[in-house]
Order: structure tokens, then C-alpha cells, then sequence
């Protein structure tokens, strides 16, 4: 599997768009089709989309078989921070680590199903 299979599969697999990634990585539109062709993309861009995606640059590479989550972390913590409120009342600490096991117990389900 190439570079673009493997990150156009990770990309399909997150829910998201090549042209979002590809924003949020901070490329230029249609770049990561450029790594169809490309046998030596940037090594800085290949690094923004696994953080982007979540997942390592070597199992971008393909020398890792399985894509982990280890990077949603942050972006776990950004969430929560940003719904701090529910129904009216502060979410407690407690309610902040509950909800924070189960989005990360729902994304460690969605790799093994996949």
C-alpha cells in the first residue's frame, strides 16, 4: 500500500475530507494527491498529516501495521474544554474523566473494527 492508499484509507476511516486534512495540515488544496506520484514527499508535511490524522509517520510509511490514537489525546482535552457547560451546570471533574474514557474506549473500538 502507498502513502496516499494508506493515508486516503486513515482519512476515510476518521470521518474527515483529504481537502480538511489537508487544511488543518496546513498544505495547499490537492496536495496529498501530488503523493501518488511523488516518491519523496516533504517529511515535514507527511508529519502534520499523521498529527492531523492521529496516527504515527511510520505507520503512515507503512512500517507499522496498526494506527493508534495516542495523538487524539489533545484534541480530546479541546473538546472537553470547549463544553464546559451542560444543562445549564459546570461539568465536575469527575463527569470530565468519564467522558473522556468513553470517547477514548469509542475510538480504540473504531481501530479494531476496522
Amino acid at each position: 500500500m502507498t502513502l496516499f492508499d494508506r493515508t486516503k484509507e486513515i482519512i476515510k476511516k476518521r470521518g474527515m475530507s483529504v481537502s480538511e486534512v489537508e487544511r488543518k495540515a496546513g498544505l495547499s488544496e490537492n496536495y496529498l494527491y501530488t503523493w501518488k506520484k511523488s516518491d519523496n514527499p516533504r517529511k515535514k508535511s507527511i508529519e502534520s498529516v499523521a498529527k492531523v490524522l492521529g496516527v504515527s509517520v511510520d505507520y503512515l510509511l507503512g512500517k507499522e501495521e496498526k494506527a493508534t490514537n495516542k495523538d487524539y489525546d489533545g484534541e480530546v482535552e479541546e473538546a472537553l474544554n470547549s463544553a464546559r457547560m451542560y444543562q445549564g451546570k459546570p461539568i465536575s471533574d469527575a463527569q470530565r474523566e468519564t467522558i473522556k474514557g468513553i470517547v477514548k474506549a469509542y475510538l480504540d473500538a473504531q481501530d479494531k473494527d476496522k
